[in-house]
């Protein structure tokens, strides 16, 4: 589609290949993109102040806020109609009595505005020269590495259950040494594939410079001659190693004569010699695959004065480009929408995990390995956690919730009696009575939430009095302090009470009556 950017993966190919001094031409044809778009990539890059390294470094949402912050590249629509119609030319131009001319004019009359005729003779011989037959490749030290399955499985046996297993075979060749490496996995997923490539490239001591893959689904998910589709993961595992991924063409076997040999090879020197034992599980069987490689490697080579580990040792080991400490890991993206309690869901571990809350209600990007979880919105990263198994559980981090949430989240005796303390020593004694009760603490944050606010209308002197009053009736309860102040009944305890006289009254008998009358039982 016209204006669709590339995967971000793809361009960190494109400046890999720029970085190592690779022409505009020369990358467009390794990555199957047109040359004016990595023209346009690179003036990009030109423009910025930020170095390869650095954008090398970056993860995928970051390295597209720098490339795509305004309109995509603009391609030219007579290149694109042309490109698409060079096959044909290029057939055509094999019939009898064809010419270039009449090959132009049947391009003018289809395309408007076309090119003119020296642009098309040039596009054409270019489609001529790139198909060309026969071209023998000077291979460098620590450029390619092939790799592919082998046809044929090999297998181990089961020993609880008997069960044959088969396994595949992965095999990988340095062409400039033919250096051999062969590996049994249990079959060719992403995760056994990338599995077999670590192996490769730590006992290989380093890494080449570029990948060949065969077009398994592991590798291509979709192939093209011009523009095959890399599998995200395998994009991911070149980055991570600094290499280039170039898969083979379709249906085109000469690319990868040199490991189609090797695997010849495996079959004679490997399989033939271990026909006849039995394994009872795949280390054992990797093993013995280990021993036979080696010896194979050690072979001295026909017509040449030294064996494969000699060329490997002497003249491209050392090339290699040295291997990052830490291990790849596998990569998994998602784009979850952020729900209203502020997290998002990761369908796979069935675990929620929370980002800020002014993201709510939006969509986010979510890369996560084997360890963790890192959460992107609008080109930034916006959040990361440890990644936890645990089924319908929550991860949650304190600083991304509002600060009302963070009140709810932070609630505890400690804080209630820390905050009273901080208003007054009289509220701090009666929320020390209020947590010593036998109740669930929860049960009275609400009223340590009611005493709070209360206090901040009151006079602090009428407040710590109305407090004493509870405390020394024992009732410790918020309505109970609302009412003794709304009453009033606090402002006057410490005046002396006056006595007052009783009035005069002739019914009323006085303190003399009673001492004079005597009671007889």
């Amino acid at each position: 589609m016209a204006g669709k950017s590339k995967a971000m993966s793809q361009i960190k190919q494109l400046l890999r290949l720029h970085k190592q001094g690779d022409s505009i031409k020369s990358i467009a044809r390794n990555l199957g993109i047109s040359k004016n778009t990595v023209k346009v990539y690179i003036s990009k890059l030109e423009a910025g102040e930020i170095p390869i390294s650095e954008l090398l470094e970056m993860e995928d949402p970051l390295l597209m806020g720098k490339f795509h912050i305004g309109s995509p590249a603009y391609k030219d629509p007579r290149f694109e109609y042309l490109r698409s119609n060079l096959s044909y030319y290029a057939k055509e131009l094999e019939s009898v009595g064809m010419t270039r001319l009449l090959l132009y004019e049947e391009y003018e009359a289809g395309c408007k505005p076309a090119y003119s005729y020296p642009q098309f003779c040039f596009h054409l011989r270019q489609q001529l020269i790139a198909r060309r037959p026969g071209m023998r490749l000077e291979h460098l030290a620590a450029d390619k590495l092939f790799v592919d399955f082998a046809g044929k499985q090999m297998n181990y046996i089961d020993r609880e259950t008997g069960e044959v297993i088969a396994c595949q075979i992965f095999v990988a060749s340095l062409p400039f040494s033919d250096y051999c490496f062969v590996v049994a996995v249990r079959s060719q997923r992403v995760d056994d594939f990338l599995h077999a490539l670590e192996c490769c490239l730590r006992e290989l001591g380093g890494a080449p410079a570029v990948l060949v893959p065969d077009n398994l689904k592991s590798a291509v998910i979709k192939a093209n001659r011009f523009e095959p589709e890399i599998n995200r993961a395998l994009d991911d595992f070149a980055n991570h190693y600094g290499i280039t991924v170039i898969p083979t063409r379709s249906k085109k076997p000469k690319d990868k004569a040199l490991v189609e040999n090797q695997v010849k090879l495996v079959y004679n020197r490997v399989y033939a010699r271990l026909r006849n034992r039995q394994f009872f599980d795949i280390e054992s069987l990797n093993q013995a695959i280990r021993e036979k490689v080696k010896a194979h490697n050690q072979t001295r080579m026909q017509q040449k004065p030294y064996c494969r580990e000699e060329r490997f040792l002497a003249a491209e080991k050392h090339l290699l480009h040295p291997l990052p400490v830490e291990r790849f890991e596998v990569r998994y993206y998602s784009e979850p929408k952020v729900a209203h309690n502020n997290h998002i869901y990761l369908g796979k571990d069935k675990h929620y995990y929370s980002v800020p809350f002014a993201y709510v209600g939006q969509k986010v990007q979510v890369i996560y390995t084997r360890s963790m979880v890192r959460i992107y919105a609008r080109n930034k990263q916006i959040a990361v956690h440890v990644r936890n198994l645990n089924p319908a559980g929550y991860s949650t981090q304190k600083d991304h919730l509002s600060s009302h949430h963070q009140h709810y989240m932070e609630r505890s005796p400690k804080y209630y009696i820390a905050r009273a303390k901080e208003k007054s020593a009289e509220l701090h004694l009666l929320f020390q009575m209020i947590f010593e009760q036998n109740t669930h603490p929860e049960q009275l944050y609400r009223t340590c939430d009611g005493l709070l606010r209360l206090q901040k209308g009151v006079d602090s002197d009428k407040f710590g009095a109305a407090c004493e009053l509870a405390m020394n009736v024992r009732n410790l309860s918020y309505r109970f302090v609302e009412r003794i102040l709304k009453n009033n009944m606090v402002g006057n305890q410490d005046e002396p009470k006056q006595e007052q006289p009783l009035p005069d009254h002739n019914n009323i008998r006085g303190m003399e009556y009673y001492s004079q009358t005597t009671i007889k039982f």
